[in-house]
């Protein structure tokens, strides 16, 4: 049975990050029609869906490949933005992050040093903070 999947998706553009976020907005669209019983969601749902399979199932691969190339230009600096975050959250709980006054540079610092001084290195701007 997975050698006639793998038969059968060979040449086809399979799953990108656009992909994702329209089957994404597919379930937010779910979710939001089992509140508001309003047949525009389910028409809507549809729509997103079909488009999702037929970019999942197409063979022009180049089309495909621009399409989530688009996607992801216009969403890098979200992207960007919601790593940070993931980086500054995974971090808490043993660094202290501070904004340097002058260039406004994001500076980790260790926790737990007390009240320490610190250079930030992109503009040379000392500062005291507790760490």
């Amino acid at each position: 049975m997975k050698e006639k999947l793998i038969r059968f998706m060979q040449g086809r553009y399979g799953v990108d990050q656009f992909t994702r976020f329209l089957m994404g907005v597919a379930l937010a669209c779910m979710i939001i029609s089992l509140f508001t019983r309003n047949a525009v969601w389910s028409f809507l749902i549809l729509l997103v869906l079909v488009y999702s399979y037929f970019r999942m199932f197409s063979k022009n691969i180049q089309k495909r490949y621009a399409e989530n190339q688009k996607y992801l230009q216009m969403t890098a600096g979200i992207r960007k933005k919601w790593a940070s975050f993931q980086r500054d959250m995974k971090d808490r709980k043993t660094h202290h992050i501070y904004r340097c006054p002058g260039c406004k540079q994001k500076i980790r610092v260790p926790k737990g040093k007390g009240k320490i001084a610190i250079r930030c290195p992109k503009c040379q701007t000392e500062f005291i903070k507790k760490s």
